[in-house]
C-alpha cells in the first residue's frame, strides 16, 4: 500500500494537474485586435451609449412635430367650500357652502404648429357632479372643443429646433464614426506597445544567449592566455547586464499585456501573443481629398456650423424678448349638461372662447436690450471662433496628410537597416570568434542591431497610427475607397 501511494506522489509531482486557470493563448494580428477593440473595447461601448443618448434626443425632437393624444382624470374631487355663484334675482354675485363630488375626464389630441410655434388641439371633456347639499346628480359634457394658442412677436422654439437638432443628429453620427476611429488609434498604440515589448524580451533572450556563450569562450581564451583580463572582465559585464536586461524585459512585457488585455476586455485568463504586421498597403492620398471629404463628413466641422446656428437661435430668442410679446388663445366648441346620462349629449350648444394676452415692457433699465447685445456679441465671437477653427483644422490635416505620405518610405527604410544591422551583427560576432576585432566593436554592432530593430517597430506604429489619423478626419476608408459607415439602428439593440 506505501509503495502505492508513493508512486502516486511521483506521478502527481512529475505530471501537475493542470488547474481551471491555465491561460488560453490568442495569436493575434493586427486587423483582428482592431475589430475586438471596436466590438468589446470600454472607448467603443462608451461611443455606443452616446449615440444612443444622442438618437433619443433627436426622437424627443421629432416627437414634438406629432400628434400626441393624452387623457387626463380627477377623481375624486371633493368640495365643502364656498363658491361664487350668480343670482340672477338680484343681479349679484353671492357666495354659497358647497358639499360637492365631482369626477372628471378630459380627452386631448393636440398637434404642435413649427412654422407659428402655435398649438392646435381637439378636446373632449365629461364631468360628473354629485351636488349633497340639493341631493342632486349632473353631467357636464363638452364633446367636443377645438382650440387655438398661439404666440404673437415671440421667440419660436420649434422653428429653430427643426434647423438645430437634425444637424446635431448628423453630428451625432459623425461623431461616433469619428469615436471609433480614435479606438483604432488606441488600438494601434496598444498592439505596437505590446509589440515593441515582445521583441525586447525577444532580444533580451537573444543578447543573454550570445552573451553567455561568448563569456564561455573568453574564458576559455584567458586560460590560454589569448585575450586579456579586461576583455574577460568587459565580457562578463555584457553577461550580467544582459541578465538584469532580460528581467527588466520580461516585465516590462507582463506591463504591456495586462494593459492590451484591459483595453479588450479580456481577462487574466488569457495570453496574448501579437503576429506583427510586415506588409502595409501602398497607399498616397492627396491633401485635397482628404479635406474635401473632412468638409463634408467630420464632426468638429458640423459642429462648429451648429455653434453659430445656435448662437443665432440665441439673438433671436433675446430681439423678440426686448419687444412685445402677445398670447392669442381662442377655442370653439359644444357644450350640454343634464341628470341623464344620454341626454347629456342630445342637445348641445354652441360655446365660443377668445382671449388675447400682451406684455409690454415699458421699464426694465435695459434689461432686454442689454440680453439682446450679448447675444449678438456671443454670435460675433461664435463666427470669428468658427472660421479661425476651420483655418486651423485645414492647415493641421494637410500637414497630417504629408506625413502620412512620408510613412512607407520611413517603413521601407527601418525595414531595411534592420535586416542589414542584423546581418552586420552576425559577420560581427563570427570575425570576433575567429579573433579578428576586439569585443568594442561587438558590442557597437549588437547596439545598432537592437536599435533598428524597434526602430523597425516604431515605424510600422507610426504608419498605422497616421493611416487612422487621416481615416478620422475624413471618415473614409482610403484603403478600399468607400466612406466609413455603420448599422445605426444596430446601434440602439
Amino acid at each position: 500500500m506505501k509503495k502505492i501511494l508513493l508512486l502516486t506522489a511521483a506521478v502527481l509531482l512529475l505530471f501537475p494537474i493542470r488547474n481551471s486557470y491555465s491561460q488560453e493563448l490568442k495569436r493575434l494580428t493586427l486587423d483582428e485586435v482592431m475589430k475586438l477593440a471596436e466590438e468589446q473595447s470600454p472607448n467603443a461601448l462608451m461611443a455606443k451609449n452616446r449615440f444612443r443618448a444622442s438618437y433619443w434626443q433627436y426622437r424627443t425632437f421629432k416627437a414634438e412635430y406629432r400628434p400626441s393624444l393624452t387623457f387626463t382624470g380627477t377623481t375624486p374631487y371633493y368640495s365643502t367650500a364656498f363658491e361664487r355663484v350668480w343670482n340672477s334675482g338680484t343681479e349679484s354675485w353671492d357666495y354659497k357652502s358647497t358639499n360637492i363630488l365631482r369626477n372628471l375626464g378630459s380627452l386631448s389630441l393636440s398637434q404642435n404648429i413649427g412654422l407659428t410655434g402655435g398649438t392646435i388641439s381637439l378636446d373632449s371633456d365629461l364631468t360628473l357632479e354629485n351636488d349633497f347639499e340639493r341631493d342632486k346628480r349632473n353631467f357636464i359634457t363638452v364633446p367636443i372643443s377645438v382650440g387655438l394658442t398661439q404666440p404673437l412677436f415671440r421667440y419660436n422654439s420649434l422653428k429653430w429646433q427643426k434647423k438645430t437638432e437634425p444637424l446635431r443628429y448628423s453630428a451625432a453620427k459623425q461623431n461616433y464614426l469619428s469615436n471609433i476611429e480614435g479606438v483604432h488609434s488606441q488600438a494601434v498604440m496598444y498592439f505596437f506597445s505590446l509589440a515593441l515589448a515582445q521583441s525586447n524580451k525577444q532580444i533580451a533572450e537573444m543578447n543573454f544567449a550570445n552573451a553567455d556563450t561568448l563569456y564561455k569562450i573568453a574564458q576559455g581564451r584567458f586560460e590560454l592566455g589569448t585575450i586579456a583580463e579586461n576583455e574577460l572582465l568587459e565580457l562578463q559585464l555584457t553577461w550580467l547586464n544582459t541578465e538584469t536586461q532580460r528581467r527588466e524585459a520580461e516585465m516590462n512585457l507582463r506591463d504591456r499585456e495586462i494593459r492590451l488585455k484591459s483595453f479588450l476586455g479580456f481577462n487574466e485568463n488569457v495570453k496574448l501573443e501579437l503576429i506583427i504586421p510586415t506588409e502595409i498597403p501602398e497607399l498616397q492620398v492627396s491633401p485635397e481629398e482628404v479635406l474635401e471629404l473632412a468638409r463634408a463628413n467630420n464632426p468638429e466641422i458640423l459642429q462648429q456650423q451648429l455653434t453659430v446656428m445656435t448662437a443665432q437661435s440665441s439673438v433671436a430668442q433675446a430681439k423678440a424678448e426686448k419687444g412685445l410679446n402677445a398670447n392669442l388663445i381662442a377655442s370653439f366648441g359644444t357644450r350640454d349638461q343634464d341628470s341623464d346620462f344620454n341626454l347629456a349629449y342630445a342637445q348641445s350648444n354652441q360655446q365660443q372662447n377668445i382671449r388675447l394676452g400682451v406684455t409690454v415692457p415699458i421699464l426694465d433699465w435695459g434689461l432686454g436690450r442689454g440680453r439682446y447685445k450679448m447675444a449678438v456679441s456671443n454670435l460675433e465671437l461664435a463666427q470669428v471662433t468658427s472660421d479661425q477653427a476651420l483655418v486651423d483644422f485645414e492647415q493641421n490635416l494637410i500637414l497630417d496628410v504629408e506625413q502620412f505620405n512620408l510613412q512607407r518610405a520611413q517603413v521601407a527604410v527601418a525595414a531595411k537597416s534592420d535586416t542589414v544591422a542584423m546581418r552586420m551583427y552576425e559577420v560581427t560576432k563570427q570575425r570576433f570568434l575567429i579573433g579578428k576585432i576586439a569585443i568594442l566593436e561587438l558590442n557597437n554592432a549588437d547596439t545598432k542591431k537592437d536599435q533598428n530593430r524597434r526602430q523597425y517597430i516604431q515605424a510600422l506604429q507610426n504608419y498605422w497610427s497616421y493611416y487612422y489619423n487621416i481615416r478620422s478626419l475624413a471618415l473614409y476608408d482610403f484603403v478600399n475607397r468607400k466612406p466609413l459607415e455603420t448599422e445605426f439602428e444596430k446601434l440602439l439593440e
